[in-house]
């Protein structure tokens, strides 16, 4: 079985990523991208659908952490003979992907065991395992897919699984290097293990160099964006949601799915808090990405699409794993990809604006195809659609949905007024106010006092936190106050907020799930932005405990058993976590900029 979620630690190359336990297992990698097939696929099975494992022989104690400042691992075995260093990274991409391991001998002398089970298709397929062409290594080879396993300690294949036990001693270094290729291509010249480490290590201290001071929160600010670089696929600009599929909402449940894609809901906090934190390159890259991701008929807009901007992103399922901890179905592909999400027309329109308003070059190309979205949106906001949490029930006029829109046409307008573009303003003038009516009627009950889910319902939902944070109503707006209030008293579990009340005939899918921890950092937001700031530091601290032993956030969290839910790790947590950190110290501030409203 795998590990628990938050025992896994993340190291990539701007193209793919693998998760690493705590046992020195890396049970999760997808080769070449980040969304193509697993080689290693243990997190949703067992260790015969592809694992590998390096650690003491008997028993051992572990501690691991990041060298500073960077994506290289370092997990430290203590066992009754000695001491030994596990060093993971992956090299940033060259001409192939490689993964290396480094087994370091700190103190005595160790007993080691190295077992690999390279499964290709998720899990289904056993390669072809040959000595290499030189002898010093072995390759497995399975259709267009070839890995070649390269190290000074004797490797053996043992019932279709590569194994090797060996020793090491004090200041012995005893290196492993996975790397991956195109089976029709010969592999480039054998990497140089310590030469790469170096490289590496130079590669991710001076990309973090460029972050803003921030307060008390450096490190964790740090680790956040080191993430969200890791996640960033480097040739495009594109950022995945997260690198892996199916890790459950609920453990057992059904709410798993494919998150290694780029949604354009996150399109303005990624903007944000790439700008904010010093990196106007990254900030630039994600969004040429989305000007190409986007371009077509406005009509046929996705939520998502594939890291090169892909648009066909089918989803099916993968009937031979069990899932993690028995939660099935395991889904590839997304298909939410089909649904009409109003929202994400906002979050275009408002991204773009800030990048715009910010000082990055403008994009006249992207203005025509704004404009082209805009027609569309004139006559498409007053459909029902299923809303920034995607759900699979009916469609409905989810209130959030129409504030994005009007979010839409609220930065067209400014774009005209302030940036000195062309286009029908008094149009959009009317429109931004005929949207804003709507929702102040429609999206808010007089019988609770707040703002509800959807027109017509009591229920609540915490993308209404958001009301202020996009500068549809100030933070002190009473409607909005009752609204917060209202989701602090309903919504929370221990003080963490839940997306909504889960059940079917909201969104079609059996009850239950954890707290989404970007929502809470969306409530610390809010608390600040009222004036609230110790409550809302307090809370942004306790958000920040939440994290692993290397500092890293899930998708979602159970404060019932403790312990993290969904996908791992999840950008949009980082992404909050950044923002939230920039609201509170010093310096430029996320809520206010998007907003434009002053904290109280």
């Amino acid at each position: 079985m795998a590990a628990r979620i938050e025992d896994y630690a993340l190291i990539g190359d701007c193209q793919t990523a693998a998760l690493v336990g705590r046992d020195g297992s890396i049970d999760w990698l997808c080769w070449p991208r980040f969304d193509s097939p697993a080689c290693f696929a243990a997190l949703l099975g067992g260790p015969e659908h592809g694992h590998w494992k390096i650690a003491p022989r008997g028993a051992f104690r572990v501690r691991r952490a990041y060298r500073p400042d960077t994506l290289i691992l370092e997990t430290q075995f203590e066992t009754a003979e000695g001491a030994v260093t596990l060093i993971d990274f992956m090299p940033v991409r060259g001409w192939h992907s490689d993964l290396v391991r480094m087994v370091v001998g700190r103190r005595g002398r160790v007993a080691m065991e190295m077992e690999g089970v390279l499964r290709f298709d998720y899990g289904a397929a056993v390669p072809w395992i040959t000595y290499a062409p030189d002898g010093l290594g072995l390759r497995a080879i399975v259709g267009p897919d070839m890995v070649l396993l390269r190290s000074p300690v004797r490797l053996e294949n043992r019932n279709r699984a590569t194994c090797a036990s060996f020793e090491v001693e004090e200041g012995e270094v005893l290196p492993f290097v996975l790397s991956y290729g195109p089976s029709h291509l010969e592999m480039a010249l054998e990497l140089d293990p310590q030469g790469a480490l170096a490289e590496t290590e130079r590669f991710w201290r001076e990309w973090i160099r460029r972050c803003v001071d921030c307060a008390a929160w450096g490190a964790p600010v740090r680790r956040s964006l080191i993430t969200l670089k890791a996640l960033t696929y480097a040739p495009t600009g594109g950022i995945v949601a997260a690198p892996t599929t199916s890790l459950p909402e609920k453990i057992g449940g059904v709410r798993n799915w494919d998150y290694r894609y780029c949604w354009l809901r996150d399109a303005t906090l990624t903007l944000l808090s790439f700008m904010d934190a010093g990196y106007l390159e990254e900030a630039k890259a994600w969004r040429e990405w989305l000007v190409r991701a986007v371009a077509g008929s406005p009509q046929q807009i996705q939520i998502m699409y594939g890291v090169a901007g892909e648009r066909r992103l089918s989803e099916w399922e993968l009937d031979w794993l069990p899932g993690y901890e028995g939660s099935q179905p395991v889904r590839c592909g997304n298909a939410a990809a089909g649904q009409l999400q109003l929202d994400v027309f906002g979050e275009v329109l408002d991204a773009l604006y800030q990048a715009c308003k910010a000082g990055l070059a403008r994009h006249d190309a992207a203005w025509d195809m704004q404009r082209a979205m805009l027609g569309y949106l004139e006559h498409a906001w007053i459909q029902p659609d299923e809303g920034i949490w995607e759900v699979r029930g009916p469609p409905r006029h989810f209130t959030h949905s129409k504030v994005m829109c009007w979010v839409a046409f609220d930065r067209a307008v400014k774009m005209v007024e302030n940036e000195g573009l062309e286009g029908p303003v008094e149009r959009w003038r009317a429109l931004r106010e005929r949207i804003h009516q709507d929702v102040c009627a429609r999206g808010y009950s007089e019988k609770r006092g707040c703002f509800v889910q959807s027109y017509g319902s009591e229920e609540l939902d915490a993308s209404l936190l958001l009301i202020p944070l996009v500068g549809f109503l100030p933070a002190d707006d009473p409607r909005v106050l009752r609204t917060v209030e209202a989701i602090q008293r309903e919504l929370t579990v221990d003080g963490l907020v839940q997306r909504y009340l889960t059940h079917e005939s909201v969104d079609g899918l059996p009850a239950g799930e954890g707290v989404f921890l970007a929502c809470s950092f969306w409530l610390a937001d809010n608390l600040c932005l009222q004036g609230r700031r110790p409550e809302a530091r307090a809370l942004f601290e306790r958000l920040l405990r939440l994290a692993n032993d290397v500092g890293l956030l899930s998708e979602e969290y159970d404060p019932s058993a403790q312990r993290f839910l969904g996908n791992f790790p999840q950008a949009f947590s980082h992404i909050a976590l950044v923002n939230t950190a920039l609201n509170l110290a010093g310096g430029a501030k996320p809520a206010e900029q998007r907003a434009e409203h002053k904290a109280a």
